[in-house]
This record gives structure tokens, C-alpha cells and sequence, in this order.
């Protein structure tokens, strides 16, 4: 794929090193120990304690939008809307906000598109000549039940198809049951199938009943090499949640300083508003640091959360609200 201009760095253009991941620890995976009252204590008071205004909050959203996988996973889904959805991902924001916002030389778009298998390829050439890599749901994604072999040759037919990222679901029962020996090769074998393309672990958080559960599968899948580590499919009855990630981002932490191996977090499902994304990273920098607020380090999963970000730009820039329907995302 031909690259054009400059922006900031997606997952593939930058030197960070990949996730080598280590062995499985089992005796530091049964030692986890999460307090739910104290989780969700430090969640409930971030929104009150943390503000961004003005200037700089239409700075941290434009951030985020450089951190969206701009995401269309519907059953109805042609190709026609995936070309359109990588069209909004070329250009994100309208010209005439940014030129406002003096960032029209910068070149916005958005982390990534995702999408399902079948549209790999239509998505690919609709985004040849930009740095926007395709991302493709796989591993009989969102149940992740198929036969193990077929999850793997579905993953190597969209990198073979030109996906750059893999959004892997991990099977659900092997952290119901505590079997992390099967979780952890499942995951290492999702990772090689990958080869070069990043893998992103989906531990559709809201079907795994405790945030124990939720802590111990994201180090296993660390373990195993997953380069993210995300929330949720977006098909389950809960998604996102700031309880979840604030549980998931402390065992990036806690991995990364036990190993030396940097590991990103996606969160998806459920966030779909400005105010949403903000919590979110702010949460992000206190947990991690600045260095994960960049698109090779966390992303978003969404489908409608580019439209309200666009409509609070139009906001900071008017001071007035605008219809939907003045940005239009697919």
C-alpha cells in the first residue's frame, strides 16, 4: 500500500516493539486479586474530579479521533457502506473545522477501519495511498465457537487479503473454567497465525461474570503474546465499562513492568458520545501515562462516537449545536 503525507503514527508506523509476550505464569495468574468496591469507587469520582475545557478538550478529542477503529460489523453490511465508512476515515472532521481549529495542515484520520472478513479487501482499496490499516474481526468473532482450525485459517485469509490488524475473540468457557493452559495457547496460536499483523484479544468482558476473571484472562492473553488487549465485541449485553478497563489497564501495568513488554487497551461497545471518550482517556493518562493516549497504544471501537465528537467541534468552534445530520458518517 502506497503511503501519502504525514499524521500522526498508526499501529504499524512507529518503532514500538511488538508484544514478545513471556511464559505462562500460573502461580501469578491465581495470585490476581481484584477489590470491586475500590474499582469502582475510583471510577465513580473521575468524572468530578477531572475536567478538560475549551481549547483543550478540542484537543484530547481530536486526539481520540486518531484513536477511533472506525467500525461497521452489521448483518446488513455491503460493500458500498464500507467504502463510505473508509471515506469518513480519510477525512474524519469537515475542512472548515479544522481550519478553524488551525489543524488543517495535520492531516486527521482516524486509527483504523474494522470490519468483517468479507469486506478486507473492498476496504483495503478504498484506503490505498493513505497510513489507515484495515482491521478485521475474526476467530468466529463475536461468539469465537467455530472449530479451532477455521479460526485460524480465518485469520490468515484476511491478513492474506491485506488486514493489518486481527480483533481475535478469545472462547469464553476457558476463563469460566479456569483452564488458562487452554486460553494461553489458544492465544499464542492466534498470534503466529497473525504473522506480522497485530492481534487484538477480545475478552468480551461482559459475559465473564467478575473482574477477577476480566484481570486474569488480559494477563494470560498478554502472556500469550496479544498485542491489545480489548473489552468487548460490542454484541454482548454489557461492553464497555470504566470498572472494566480500569481492571484490564492495571494488568497492562503490572505487565509491562514485570516483562518490559508495552501492551495496548482497546475499549469497545457502548461509547458513543464526546463526553465518553474523555473519561476515557483521562482515565488512560492517569493509569498509564501520556504515552498511551497515542493510536498504537489504545483505540476505540465505534461506529456513531465520530459524529458527536465532530458535532462538539462544531460547538467549540460556533458555540452552537448542530443537527446530526451535518456529519454524516457513512
Amino acid at each position: 500500500m502506497g503511503k501519502t503525507g504525514t499524521q500522526a503514527p498508526g499501529l504499524h508506523d512507529n518503532a514500538l516493539a511488538r508484544n514478545k509476550g513471556s511464559a505462562l505464569e500460573l502461580d501469578w495468574i491465581n495470585d490476581i486479586q481484584v477489590n470491586r468496591s475500590a474499582v469502582e469507587r475510583r471510577c465513580s469520582t473521575l468524572g468530578g474530579r477531572r475536567s478538560v475545557k475549551k481549547d483543550a478538550q478540542a484537543g484530547w478529542l481530536l486526539k481520540a479521533i486518531t484513536c477511533i477503529d472506525l467500525t461497521t460489523l452489521n448483518g446488513d453490511d455491503t460493500a458500498a457502506r464500507v467504502r463510505r465508512l473508509c471515506a469518513k476515515a480519510r477525512q474524519p472532521v469537515r475542512p472548515d473545522l479544522l481550519e478553524a481549529l488551525g489543524v488543517a495542515d495535520r492531516q486527521i484520520t482516524t486509527g483504523a477501519v474494522c470490519v468483517y472478513h468479507r469486506f478486507v479487501r473492498e476496504a483495503v482499496e478504498a484506503l490505498d495511498g493513505t497510513f489507515i490499516p484495515v482491521a478485521a474481526v475474526s476467530t468466529g468473532f463475536p461468539a469465537g465457537l467455530s472449530p479451532h482450525d477455521t479460526k485460524l485459517r480465518e485469520i490468515e485469509a484476511s491478513v492474506a487479503d491485506g488486514a493489518r490488524e486481527i480483533d481475535i475473540v478469545v472462547t469464553r468457557e476457558h476463563v469460566l473454567t479456569g483452564n488458562w493452559q487452554a486460553l494461553y495457547d489458544e492465544m499464542s496460536d492466534f498470534r503466529e497465525a497473525c504473522g506480522d499483523a497485530h492481534v487484538k484479544a477480545i475478552l468480551a468482558t461482559g459475559d465473564l461474570r467478575t473482574l477477577r476473571n476480566v484481570a486474569r484472562a488480559s494477563m494470560v492473553c498478554m502472556m500469550a503474546g496479544a498485542d491489545f488487549v480489548k473489552t468487548s465485541t460490542g454484541k454482548e449485553a454489557a461492553n464497555a465499562t470504566l470498572p472494566v478497563s480500569l481492571v484490564m489497564l492495571r494488568m497492562i501495568r503490572q505487565f509491562h513492568e514485570r516483562t518490559g513488554n508495552i501492551v495496548g487497551f482497546k475499549p469497545a461497545g457502548g461509547i458513543s458520545t464526546a463526553k465518553d471518550v474523555l473519561a476515557y482517556q483521562i482515565l488512560m493518562k492517569e493509569e498509564l501515562g501520556r504515552r498511551w493516549l497515542e493510536p498504537d497504544l489504545l483505540r476505540f471501537g465505534a461506529s456513531s462516537l465520530l459524529a458527536d465528537i465532530e458535532r462538539q467541534l462544531e460547538h467549540h468552534v460556533t458555540g452552537r449545536y448542530s443537527a446530526n445530520n451535518r456529519h454524516p458518517m457513512a
